[in-house]
């Protein structure tokens, strides 16, 4: 009979390979006990604001090329798409660790009500995308004087 000495972490990463796995995503290899380089699947940050007169959503893609991202609105739903391309490996270079994420991504937000979704725009600027979703006319609130009599 062997003895094996119990490891809590183990389990732990165990526990983790099998819920990567039924997401459907990669799991974390390991060599000898140890992280082997992985290219995880990835999704950009994303913030979402409103004022008075619009939605703002503010999209984190850095090192993404604007002719790789493409923005879309149909039947009330914002669709942003896109791909980082990995770097090409250079000779002679060796990499230790990777955790950058890359490839192609897609990220998809219903339109509220009230949104005029044909004057939709889009800046590209710094790794910074910005959607500017404005509100009709009719969405906007109105002050209503009461009179009392």
């Amino acid at each position: 009979m062997n003895v094996v000495r119990w490891d809590p972490f183990r389990d732990l990463e165990e526990m983790s390979d099998r819920l990567n796995h039924v997401f459907g995503r990669p799991a974390v290899q390991r060599e000898r006990g140890k992280e082997t380089m992985t290219v995880a699947d990835w999704s950009p940050a994303v913030d979402i604001s409103e004022s008075e007169r619009e939605y703002l959503i503010h999209v984190e893609l850095p090192e993404v090329k604007k002719e790789d991202v493409k923005v879309s609105v149909e039947e009330g739903v914002l669709t942003i798409h896109g791909e980082r391309k990995q770097e090409k490996e250079e000779k002679g270079n060796k990499y230790h660790r990777v955790e950058r994420s890359y490839g192609s991504f897609a990220r998809s937000f219903t339109v509220p009500d009230g949104v005029d979704d044909t004057k939709v725009t889009a800046e590209f600027k710094d790794g910074m995308l910005n959607l500017h979703l404005p509100k009709s006319e009719r969405a906007k609130p109105k002050a209503i004087d009461v009179k009392i009599g």
